[in-house]
């Protein structure tokens, strides 16, 4: 029987592969149908519906495609409770690093995520 922790990172870990592969599939198995995507470092704010969000993640050219060296992360997992859990993540897409908070939700014996708040971190060359 597997722990909370160890359902949460692998949920983690298909969140990251579907970044990297631009696989929206993925992203429908690791987020929540009424998730929030969004960022404050645009003006205006900017907050996106996953029906907004899956098509911009499938017109991108994957990470995969390019052999980029992959510097996913997990930074920190704090379970609130046995159904809410809050995850500090870093990934990279193209050339951009940004920092994800990642708030998850246990729904029917499943963690999905219900909200990406993230920032840009640093351009790379």
């Amino acid at each position: 029987m597997s722990t909370a922790l160890e359902d949460i990172r692998e949920t983690l870990g298909v969140y990251f592969d579907a970044l990297y592969f631009c696989d929206v599939d993925r992203l429908q198995n690791v987020f929540h149908p009424a998730a929030v995507y969004a960022t404050p470092d645009e003006a205006p704010f900017l907050h996106r519906t996953m029906t907004e969000y899956f098509p911009i993640v499938a017109a991108r050219q994957s990470g995969a495609s390019r052999n980029e060296v992959r510097r996913d992360h997990i930074e920190a997992i704090d379970i609130a409770t046995d159904n809410i859990a809050l995850a500090r993540v870093q990934c990279t897409i193209g050339t951009g690093d940004f920092l994800d908070f990642l708030t998850l939700v246990r729904v029917d014996g499943k963690w999905r995520i219900i909200a990406k708040v993230f920032k840009f971190i640093e351009q790379k060359q």
